[in-house]
């Protein structure tokens, strides 16, 4: 008879939600008593501790957006960067972003994300296969927890997949740990394969998962959920990496038989079921952009309505066709820094709560400066600054074809000063700042710490603290010094940063959400994939009562970006804009570039878009950091960093499979360029 160890712990019930203590209870790390699986599945309690600790493998390195030291793929893109582990030759960062993460530095890293996740699966198929037997749960219920349980499942594979690339699928049936390693041995799958098995599974799970949840179990999953993955693992499905790649490196990708993993023939209609996915997603009607009303008067905290611009459309209409009566600045920096709790936000589909390793509020102490015992090392690029459109949507001044380049010699000079600032110009720069931040995006404002940008540190105790701008010219505070805690491109990050939070003078970090998920994230998948289509397709919806036509129809693509660039304050892209896909493609990736800053998704979607090779392989710009307040013109010049490594590898298209395990499972074979067990 198979047996457990289980421990005798009064608060079960509780982790299932935000209210819950800080980490799931783990099964092999927190059981004690030797009790058999009947048992444990016999007892209500018993089981809902089991389920929390399947949901306990999606933390950890498995999670979507935390500090450094468990989402390192956040900070290998160009997006942003970390200094505090140094950028020499040898540190960590310069092996991540060279491609150089072999074990044993990264063995925690790489290892233990795949190990749990597959731990992870085999406990949510256990856990599918057994709580029938469960007498004290209604149908109801164990209908609810089964569909979780394969939620969990099928996520924890969605996060191998994209991490890995194609992986062994084990099905329902539960490991044997009996049996020798050879026997037990599973060949990777497909890539095609990966991703039906993940959409057909969340499929399934999204038929029993209620619509919405209520407070106390706001960090588990939903209908939306489910098929909100289900809708991102057929649009990386259809994404070139994936779809009729030809390359050297998609022909070595190989398994056992030495067949290819992924697809040599495009196929088109693989778009058309990532639209259909997205559609199921938005025809729930659970789901909105959260906005906040426009203000007409505020201080430097939360400041008065910057009003947008004046399109002669969005501007004249109020929310959701327009922006006439929302403030965006303020619509956007809710969803992150923690303004919101969880059940107030309509954007967000799943979170993992707060249940976290080294979370948000941990990068936030990253971010915020040395004036406030911040640790002033979590930074941005010129490339992301330029990425931020003008007020009017335009490009900003100096902004080259590839972004972020050049000498600076169009850059506009000159700098904000009081006379300015006494008549209203340029909200919300204080005197001194540069006026190439002047006039941008509101989501700019709202996620670049650029030089003399306002910080409002409003937790602190002593009111003097407050509403600071802080300068990074060498030789002040947070400025360039001798240690690592100075912003290499002199641009920080704000995103994330409530106006409360500080670390001096009983000050305090707020509790963040993660937006593991959210609806803007379908918005632009749904615009996407149709942007790639040419013919008409015909894709039955996730639960078979309908059937979607599909097509590249400029009134859908609307749907997709228009509550964005609404949202953001912007007016819409030009009408021949969505009258080529080519151009309109260019508008999308640069729109997700922006809207997801330091959510993750920009490492992924280079190397599914195939852009990786020219966008990480260029220097990173940033501000000149030698330069002192009184050679202010000079420090804002671009130049580039050749602190921060800047380098492609073709390898690093999928990470390397641990040798541990291609010791252990024969019929496993490492990915492209990544060296093998001896």
């Amino acid at each position: 008879m198979n047996k457990i160890y289980l421990s005798i712990i009064a608060a079960l019930g509780v982790c299932l939600g935000f209210s819950s203590c800080n980490n799931y209870l783990d099964a092999d790390r927190f059981f004690q008593d030797r009790i058999t699986y009947e048992k444990v599945f016999e007892d209500k309690d018993y089981s809902e501790q089991w389920l929390a600790d399947c949901f306990f493998h999606l933390t950890k390195y498995n999670q979507e957006v935390a500090s450094k030291e468990h989402v390192k793929t956040m900070f290998a893109s160009d997006d942003m960067y970390y200094t505090d582990w140094g950028t020499s030759a040898g540190s960590q960062y310069s092996k991540l972003k060279n491609g150089q993460y072999q074990e044993p530095e990264f063995n925690d890293y790489l290892y233990i994300s795949w190990m749990d996740s597959y731990k992870g699966i085999n406990k949510c198929t256990i856990f599918m296969n057994r709580i029938d037997q469960n007498k004290e749960m209604t149908p109801e219920e164990i209908l609810d927890y089964k569909a979780q349980a394969r939620f969990c499942r099928a996520y924890l594979y969605w996060s191998l997949l994209r991490k890995f690339g194609p992986v062994p699928l084990l099905g329902d049936e539960e490991l044997d740990q009996t049996v020798s390693y050879d026997e037990m041995a599973v060949p990777r799958r497909p890539y095609e394969e990966c991703v039906e098995f993940i959409a057909t599974e969340m499929a399934l799970a999204a038929k029993d998962l209620p619509l919405k949840r209520d407070l106390r179990t706001i960090a588990r999953p939903t209908r939306g959920a489910a098929l909100a993955v289900r809708t991102k693992a057929y649009l990386y499905g259809a994404s070139p990496l994936m779809n009729g790649n030809n390359s050297a490196y998609a022909s070595q990708l190989v398994d056992h038989e030495g067949k290819r993993l992924l697809p040599a023939e495009y196929d088109e209609a693989r778009w058309a079921k990532a639209a259909a996915a997205a559609r199921d997603v938005m025809e729930l009607n659970q789901y909105d952009l959260y906005v906040a009303n426009s203000r007409v008067s505020g201080g430097p905290d939360y400041p008065a309505t910057i009003q947008p611009f004046d399109d002669g459309e969005f501007s004249k209409q109020n929310w959701p066709n327009g922006y006439a009566d929302i403030d965006p600045f303020e619509s956007y920096r809710s969803v992150f820094n923690g303004e919101l709790n969880a059940y107030a936000n309509p954007e967000l589909i799943f979170t993992r709560g707060q249940n976290q390793f080294s979370g948000i509020s941990d990068m936030v102490l990253h971010q915020l400066p040395r004036y406030t015992k911040g640790w002033n090392c979590h930074g941005t690029t010129q490339k992301q600054v330029d990425a931020y459109y003008m007020l009017d949507g335009k490009d900003c001044p100096g902004k080259d074809k590839e972004m972020g380049r050049g000498n600076g010699s169009e850059r506009l000079k000159g700098f904000v000063t009081q006379e300015d600032v006494d008549a209203g110009k340029y909200k919300p720069l204080v005197a001194g700042t540069s006026l190439q931040y002047a006039n941008r995006e509101p989501r700019f404002y709202a996620s670049v710490a650029f030089n003399g940008s306002m910080w409002n540190f409003l937790s602190s105790t002593k009111q003097e603290r407050r509403n600071q701008a802080i300068w990074y010219y060498r030789g002040l505070q947070d400025g360039r010094n001798n240690t690592v805690n100075w912003q290499i491109t002199g641009i920080g990050i704000k995103k994330y940063v409530k106006p409360s939070d500080s670390q001096d003078e009983g000050g305090s970090i707020s509790p963040k959400v993660p937006t593991d998920m959210r609806y803007a994230d379908i918005l632009l998948s749904y615009a996407e994939a149709l942007n790639e289509l040419n013919g008409s397709y015909q894709i039955p919806s996730w639960d078979g009562t309908k059937t979607h036509a599909v097509s590249r129809d400029i009134h859908e693509l609307e749907k997709g970006i228009h509550p964005i660039r609404i949202r953001a304050g912007l007016p819409d892209y030009p009408d021949e804009a969505y009258g080529n896909k080519e151009e309109l493609r260019k508008l999308l990736k640069r729109e997700r570039q922006i809207e997801f800053m330091c959510e993750g998704h920009r490492y992924y979607d280079l190397r599914r878009w195939l852009d990786a090779p020219v966008e990480e392989s260029t220097p990173i710009y940033g501000c000149n950091t030698l330069m002192t307040q009184d050679q202010a013109e000079l420090f804002h010049t671009p130049v580039a960093v050749t602190f921060l490594p800047t380098n492609f590898t073709e390898k690093t298209y999928f990470w390397p499979i641990p040798k541990e395990e291609l010791k252990r499972n024969q019929r496993l074979v490492q990915n492209p360029g990544w060296d093998t067990y001896d």
